[in-house]
């Protein structure tokens, strides 16, 4: 079985990436924003294993689980914020964020 050509993966990497920043820009509902930057973490973490094992390093795995850290810790406090945010609007618009006053 012919090994996976790296152009693919990267191609990859690329549409994965493309498809959660037009959510981010698209979409006006907090969870589906956060759903879609945790799909560009996960195609930055592709593109690093790929790159890893294109190179024989292992460098491309740490950085996969520091991402995996990372997409943990944005997600916690994200939801968290959502959740603050549906008790006092009673909706996950955010558009009605931009109403808030300092």
């Amino acid at each position: 079985m012919p090994a996976m050509v790296m152009e693919h993966g990267l191609i990859l990497s690329v549409v994965l990436f493309l498809i959660g920043l037009t959510g981010v820009l698209v979409r006006r509902n907090i969870i589906f924003i956060l759903l879609s930057i945790e799909i560009m973490l996960n195609a930055a973490g592709l593109a690093f294993v790929i790159a890893g094992a294109r190179w024989a390093q292992p460098d491309g795995q740490v950085m996969f689980i520091f991402i995996l850290a990372m997409a943990g810790a944005e997600v916690a406090v994200g939801l968290a914020l959502a959740l603050q945010f549906y008790h006092s609007h009673k909706t996950l618009d955010t558009d009605e964020a931009s109403q808030m006053k300092g």
